[in-house]
């Protein structure tokens, strides 16, 4: 039997492909946004204690209080609002469920979600299993900063909601004020939602702050912030995140949340409560990732790729439309299989698979495995020779 599909335009994902195809062409994979390294043998520790000692039933469906409490702390202490944890914070399995469950409990049929491309490829699908329609705005070319003039104009009768992302996957563009406060004046007279996925939010470079959109008094009453202790805390397979929002998208949030994973992970959730009472285990993550941001674009001067420098995640992204005007996937393949350095081809973030000759690479590696692809980069003109 062939059910019919809900989502019959979605494959593989790219991510999914490129990891695949690194492993099995024994490539460098600089391509899906996971650290190539471990996290901290304390949290492994704490884990591992709190797994012994018989934590390892259902948490609360919303998480367990010490671990909210702990974040909504945190979240006073980087964003200066200090949200009720009882009522305004929920952890979930990923941020990728948090996404989901946010648009699921905001987006009716026929509504429309405003998404700002090149995107991460979970927005789409999330609104349109929804019933929902994503009207795509696409980012400034050079720079990948939101134009605002495009964003007004884009906003209509049907808009519901507006998907953001800061630090951006896959550009690194990281939020200014002027674009917090731009987006809050641009809402203010409406009943638009806010879905802030802000997953990077602790990897910013060069001393930029990260404006949390849950922080600005504003856009508080209707956004849900998105967030993921995976990326922060190096271990993206513990699939382990929150949404914090007001009361009122609290309830729905919870709702659709009991219903699609309950709970999640109890002794993980355990070992991050106690290990998210040293502050400096998160204050110290942006100073981290900036060290192999420079290394990595150091050594990237050293090839014929044009970049500038990332403000935040842990991506960049390069052009090589001056040297060959072969399609960015082809490219990534022939990296991949030639160079043995996996990337991402950025056109898979456009809804039309635009083609801007633009490749995204993962610098959270270890030191020794960047400046080893790096210096296999430096013979990228022999794949179109």
């Amino acid at each position: 039997m062939q059910p019919v599909s809900k989502l019959p335009h979605i494959g593989t994902t790219i991510f999914t492909i490129m990891s695949k195809m690194a492993t099995d062409e024994g490539a460098i994979n600089l391509s899906q946004g996971f650290p190539g390294f471990g996290a901290d043998p304390v949290l492994l520790e704490l884990v591992a204690n709190y797994t012994k000692n018989g934590f390892n039933q259902y948490s609360p469906m919303s998480g367990i209080p010490g671990l909210r409490a702990v974040l909504a702390e945190k979240t006073k202490i980087t964003q200066g609002y200090l949200p009720n944890s009882e009522d305004e914070v929920t952890i979930v399995s990923g941020a990728t469920e948090a996404i989901f469950c946010a648009v699921t409990a905001i987006i009716e049929e026929g509504d429309e979600v405003i998404v700002l491309e090149p995107a991460y490829d979970s927005y789409e699908p999330a609104i349109t299993l929804n019933k929902g329609i994503p009207i795509y705005v696409p980012l400034n070319p050079f720079d990948f900063s939101v134009d605002w003039d495009k964003v007004k104009d884009a906003i209509g009768p049907k808009t519901k909601a507006i998907m953001t992302n800061s630090p951006h996957n896959p550009s690194g563009y990281v939020w200014t004020k002027e674009d917090v406060d731009t987006l809050a004046e641009l809402v203010q007279e409406t009943r638009i939602y806010i879905i802030s996925d802000e997953v990077y939010e602790h990897i910013t470079f060069d001393n930029r702050p990260h404006f949390s959109l849950g922080a600005h008094q504003d856009l508080r009453d209707r956004t849900f912030v998105c967030g993921s202790f995976g990326k922060t805390f190096h271990v993206t397979g513990w699939k382990i995140g929150y949404c914090i929002a007001p009361k009122p998208l609290t309830l729905e949030f919870r709702r659709i949340h009991q219903y699609v994973t309950f709970s999640t992970v109890t002794p993980i959730q355990f070992a991050l409560a106690e290990y998210l009472e040293v502050p400096d285990r998160y204050l110290s993550i942006p100073a981290f990732y900036e060290r192999k941001r420079n290394v990595f674009a150091e050594g990237l001067k050293q090839t014929e790729l044009e970049f500038v420098p990332s403000q935040g995640s842990f991506f960049q992204v390069a052009r090589y439309g001056h040297l060959s005007k072969i399609s960015d996937r082809l490219l990534a393949e022939r990296m991949t299989k030639e160079l043995k350095v996996a990337c991402i081809p950025v056109s898979v973030f456009y809804s039309t698979k635009k083609d801007d000759h633009l490749i995204r690479f993962c610098f959270a590696k270890e030191e020794s495995e960047l400046q080893e692809a790096l210096e296999r980069l430096k013979n990228l003109q022999n794949l179109w020779l």
